[in-house]
């Protein structure tokens, strides 16, 4: 009986038993078309995420004249977001790296949407509406929290990394911009024309639209009754991770990528939040549909941009590293100078290019900072994004702290100058100790 050898054409065993793993690992990521599908529904879902994010704050000048509420009042309200929102990141990423984050965004998006619409309706409860709208705020960032960390492990699981700074920053795109840039200009027609109430109505309609398109063509029913199953029954989920999460926290990569991503989120938020208030206050006669718009609109070429950059300057040879610290100097840094000048200026012209500036140049933090999560730790990019964002305390202080400065000196330069310090000191550190190696750990390590 002859010994049987391996044919020429044969691989080697080892070879053999390595090609099935190589091969699952190669499907996961998206084909072209799918590639382009998900995300233009990606973009069009964080667009109205954050159209239901700003309509607390496009509505608060009328909502406050409304009720009675000072500036206190409207900075609790406001910053009650950010209470509900910073407490659900780790669950979010959590359960977008074991069921998969597109169904931790379907079944998020369904629930926020329903709550935005019936936010109105409890004004009808009661004269207690400062307690009803923080209470709606609280749970409407608790559904969102669960959002951009089921994002990243969605993304890192699926999209190519020579490609995944432009498709990050294309879909990020949609919710801090085209979001804004929606709600902001029909937003402000419809509270001139119908009321705060039809702002909420109509930006949680068309997510329970985007939700019913979502499930109808890109997720079908067994995939969500698996998830909600695995959810309800505390089955055992698919892809186990045994990650060393001490060692993990215990690089300094990993917590430089933590202050420079809460500074950047922080400094937003408190944009986000007070602009559309300082432009109504310091600039009375002018027009809504103006400055909740123009910012966001030059926002949407900048956040793409700075994803094609991120990816070409990688492609012709400068390291990963330097090319997500450019990136921050730019999204940090030089942001934090316009902001600076927003409140020397009296001018509405020079208030709109600075505001401007700024929120375009804020998107570059979508090529540096959060692309450089995903360079740390692919394989658990979703739970470490999370616990990232879990800590945006900072960003609820930010916001809060923002409404007693206004109420205590009556200047807005205090408020800008904030957003100036938190910026920096975040750059200063992602400069210093930002990396861009894998720290997971995996057997495939790769020096970037």
């Amino acid at each position: 009986m002859r010994s049987q050898r391996p044919s020429p054409m044969q691989p080697p065993p080892d070879e053999v038993r390595r090609a099935p793993s190589a091969a699952v690992a190669e499907d996961t990521h998206w084909s072209r078309p799918e590639c382009q599908a998900w995300t233009g529904m990606l973009l069009l879902g964080t667009c109205l995420l954050y159209c239901t994010r700003v309509t607390m704050p496009i509505c608060t000048v009328a909502m406050s004249e409304d009720f009675g509420w000072n500036k206190k009042e409207a900075g609790t309200v406001l910053s009650s977001f950010f209470w509900g929102y910073c407490l659900t990141q780790v669950v979010g990423g959590h359960l977008g790296d074991r069921i998969g984050g597109e169904k931790v965004i379907l079944l998020s998006a369904s629930t926020w949407g329903f709550i935005t619409i019936a936010t109105p309706l409890l004004t009808c409860l009661g004269s207690a509406h400062l307690a009803y709208m923080t209470f709606s705020r609280v749970l409407t960032g608790l559904l969102q929290g669960v959002y951009f960390p089921a994002l990243t492990s969605l993304l890192s699981q699926r999209v190519r990394e020579t490609e995944r700074a432009f498709t990050y920053s294309t879909v990020s795109a949609g919710s801090q911009q085209l979001g804004d840039l929606s709600c902001g200009a029909v937003g402000s027609v419809l509270l001139d024309w119908c009321g705060w109430q039809s702002v909420f109505y109509f930006s949680g309609g068309l997510t329970l639209l985007w939700v019913s398109y979502l499930y109808r063509y890109l997720l079908g029913e067994k995939d969500l009754v698996l998830a909600l199953g695995i959810l309800v029954q505390d089955l055992p989920m698919a892809r186990p991770s045994k990650v060393p999460w001490r060692q993990l926290f215990r690089k300094p990569s990993v917590w430089a990528a933590i202050c420079s991503q809460m500074s950047s989120a922080c400094s937003f938020f408190v944009l986000l939040s007070w602009l559309p208030t300082f432009f109504k206050e310091t600039f009375p006669h002018s027009k809504g549909w103006v400055f909740n718009v123009v910012p966001w609109l030059v926002a949407i070429p900048a956040s793409v941009f700075s994803g094609f950059l991120s990816d070409y300057l990688i492609s012709q040879g400068y390291r990963v590293i330097t090319v997500r610290k450019f990136m921050q100097v730019m999204g940090l840094g030089l942001s934090s100078v316009f902001a600076l000048c927003l409140g020397h200026t009296t001018s509405f012209l020079k208030a709109m290019v600075f505001a401007s500036a700024s929120i375009g140049l804020q998107t570059f933090n979508h090529s540096g900072i959060s692309v450089n999560i995903q360079d740390l730790a692919p394989s658990c990019a979703g739970f470490l994004f999370g616990k990232l964002l879990s800590l945006l305390g900072l960003g609820v202080i930010g916001v809060c702290l923002g409404g007693y400065l206004i109420e205590a000196t009556g200047s807005w330069t205090c408020v800008f100058n904030l957003v100036a310090v938190i910026s920096n000191l975040g750059l200063g550190t992602f400069l210093v100790f930002g990396e861009a190696q894998r720290v997971d750990l995996r057997p495939t390590h790769e020096d970037l």
